[in-house]
């Protein structure tokens, strides 16, 4: 494995992330709220032809930067006001990911190690369906990670490119910031204070380098509110400011969640990357320094995302998204120690795996009985949201053979844990990180576009139905982005 060149595993990785992440990205509509709100963004921003201001409605909307949707607005350009192009980014975001995560890896320790953490995070469920969305946060996540991954390698007494390394650092703190607000700065700067406080502030930092990080980050992040204050969009900025504030401080309607809200998000959404980086949570040596403090800046990572947004009151699933770097690296350490023989494989981890895989084909099996079930739901009046009922009394299409990716990914853990044998760490690993993203790709295929006709696809086609129209369209008690999106909706004259 480590004989092959980089740039030929390279190439594949590009080739075989390309044909997972782009092909049926505009399969079913947008979901509101997140990827909706992003997309209008950028509609609208075409449509008035103001790129500097981000709107919703035609309205000043202050919530986000507007990196992100820069890059909706390119791919709008290239491929049309549609959801395909709303997803691309992140489809790209998910090649460059894995890359990233490859050459850092092979970097780390070899081109085993890097192959193996690419396949931890593609492999994983939500991670590799956020490279299918048109949400924010992939790339506000890789660049995070970046900012800690070369604040990391700034830290490392070794190192001779100090320079070089603090400034990059900066640079993509910049750009985390220009991309969803100074919580990026934020997460960075815990996991560098927390890395201070483990070596009791053994570490020699120039004061001209801390000055120089916060310079070029300044810069880079402050890129677009320098643009708003020139224009006179002040109000812009300091409503920005009130909106971060809340967002910590409040729980927003309809985001609220109970405390070990993310823990169970993480463990269950990241199968099966999760299950197996419980081993690489025990305190181990590494032989390789380099490997062994990238490991200390990723626990710290993974613990400080998991802390931060637990205590946040705003509980939203992609909130703790960026634990996926550290998680898939501790994966991936995992199985690489297992195969040098520094550590065992163990039962309970294939009871888990099991029991979850089966849990999986279970819910898929369920789900072409949704319409079935719906009956008795209304009939005995247990929902009492009259929306709700009325989306529930879509019919969903389904096909009868729904159950075939459960069934697949069931057979494939049997194949794993029955007729492979223990020594084969490396092909089990790669056989069930495999397994998992052909489940998670067939779901998004075949189920994912018949549960969303529940959910909201009468609304869409409802607003679909009156583009063009001389027709205002306005939401009553209730908050939806469709409205504007699917309703092409222009500005009022």
């Amino acid at each position: 494995m480590n004989k092959y060149n980089p740039i030929k595993i390279q190439v594949i990785i590009v080739i075989l992330a390309a044909l997972a992440f782009i092909p049926f990205l505009g399969r079913v509509h947008l979901f509101d709220w997140d990827e909706i709100n992003f997309a209008e963004a950028a509609r609208e921003m075409i449509v008035t032809k103001n790129y500097l201001t981000v709107q919703i409605d035609f309205q000043p909307f202050w919530e986000k930067p507007p990196l992100f949707i820069w890059m909706q607005v390119l791919s709008m350009k290239l491929f049309g006001i549609n959801e395909f192009a709303a997803r691309f980014p992140n489809a790209i975001c998910g090649i460059i990911t894995l890359l990233v995560v490859f050459n850092i890896g092979r970097k780390l320790r070899d081109n085993r190690f890097g192959i193996l953490w690419v396949l931890a995070f593609a492999g994983a469920v939500l991670p590799f369906f956020y490279f299918k969305s048109g949400i924010i946060d992939p790339w506000f996540n890789l660049f995070i990670f970046l900012g800690v991954y070369f604040l990391m390698l700034y830290s490392n007494p070794e190192n001779k490119n100090k320079f070089r390394n603090i400034i990059l650092s900066a640079i993509f703190a910049g750009l985390a910031f220009l991309t969803k607000g100074p919580v990026g700065f934020l997460l960075i700067a815990l996991t560098g204070g927390v890395y201070l406080l483990l070596i009791r502030f053994r570490i020699n930092v120039k004061i001209w380098e801390v000055i120089t990080f916060f310079v070029v980050m300044i810069t880079v992040g402050g890129f677009w509110f320098y643009l708003q204050i020139l224009n006179g969009n002040l109000e812009t900025i300091k409503e920005f400011v009130a909106y971060q504030v809340r967002l910590f401080s409040t729980k927003d309607a309809g985001h609220g969640g109970f405390f070990g809200y993310h823990f169970v998000v993480l463990f269950f959404g990241a199968f099966p990357t999760s299950v197996i980086a419980l081993k690489s949570f025990k305190k181990e040596t590494l032989e390789d320094p380099l490997a062994a403090l990238m490991k200390k800046w990723m626990m710290i990572l993974f613990w400080v995302v998991l802390i931060l947004f637990t205590i946040v009151k705003t509980k939203i699933i992609h909130y703790s998204s960026l634990a996926y770097f550290p998680l898939t690296f501790l994966a991936a350490n995992t199985v690489y120690q297992i195969i040098n023989g520094k550590q065992t494989w163990s039962r309970w981890q294939t009871v888990l795996i099991v029991i979850i895989s089966a849990l999986l084909f279970v819910a898929v099996i369920l789900v072409q009985f949704i319409d079935k079930i719906k009956t008795i739901v209304i009939d005995k009046n247990l929902i009492h949201d009259q929306f709700a009922v009325g989306n529930l009394q879509a019919t969903g299409g389904w096909t009868g053979y729904e159950f075939l990716p459960g069934l697949i990914l069931l057979m494939a853990v049997a194949i794993i844990f029955v007729l492979l044998k223990k020594n084969q760490v490396f092909e089990r690993a790669v056989l069930l990180w495999s397994s998992v993203l052909l489940f998670t790709s067939s779901v998004l295929i075949a189920i994912v576009p018949g549960v969303e006709k529940y959910t909201q696809g009468a609304m869409v086609e409802f607003f679909q139905s009156l583009q063009g129209k001389n027709v205002y369209i306005k939401n009553i008690y209730f908050r939806s982005y469709a409205t504007y999106f699917y309703g092409r909706t222009q500005p009022p004259s």
